[in-house]
């Protein structure tokens, strides 16, 4: 029996030694994979990290580029709403010049639009009643100097318009208001007056 118990002890001993050289092994396999996953992590975290700053780094450009952007158009909004104030301002002191001025004004454009010389003059009511007359008489005054017919009159009707006067000779109308004048001028003027503006 002495024997079977030593064979039996050996081959424990035997398999203790294989067991723990099989333990010792997938440890160390263990202690590599562990090694290679924190390795891989440390990787993949650092990807997602830098991944994660240029994608914030991208918003910020975006949000930056989109910001910049609403505050040039924000910027051109206002040089354009004081561009037409500009020219509203302009239309207001052609309107509001003193009488004599006005029909002197009136009168020049009325002679230099007319074709044949008796057309009717319409002025907008306030105009009508304040310098309808003076307009007509010297707009007269300025085709005979100037030798052409002079029959202009003084249209019955008014019109719906801040300044200025329409030309009227039967179905054709030569609109010559302030507000068209102003219009026409406003295309090749609009930078010129930015540029006095904004410099």
């Amino acid at each position: 029996m002495k024997g079977t118990e030593k064979i039996i002890a050996h081959i424990r001993s035997d398999a203790q030694v294989q067991a723990d050289a099989i333990l010792a092994q997938a440890e160390q396999q263990c202690a590599a994979i562990r090694a290679d996953f924190d390795r891989k992590a440390k990787e993949l975290y650092g990807e997602k990290i830098r991944a994660g700053v240029r994608d914030c780094e991208d918003k910020n450009e975006s949000i930056d580029r989109i910001a910049r952007m609403e505050a040039r158009k924000g910027m051109l909004a206002v040089k354009q709403e004081m561009v037409a104030e500009c020219f509203d301002r302009a239309r207001d002191k052609i309107t509001g010049m003193p009488d004599d001025l006005y029909v002197d004004f009136l009168a020049k454009l009325a002679c230099s639009s007319s074709v044949t010389g008796d057309e009717q003059i319409v002025l907008n009511a306030r105009d009508r009643e304040r310098v309808g007359v003076k307009t007509v008489e010297e707009a007269n005054a300025l085709l005979k100097m100037a030798g052409k017919k002079h029959g202009l009159t003084l249209a019955d009707e008014c019109g719906d318009f801040a300044g200025g006067l329409i030309l009227k000779r039967g179905n054709i109308e030569d609109n010559c208001t302030v507000e068209l004048l102003i219009d026409l001028c406003r295309g090749e003027m609009s930078s010129k007056v930015a540029q006095v503006l904004f410099g």
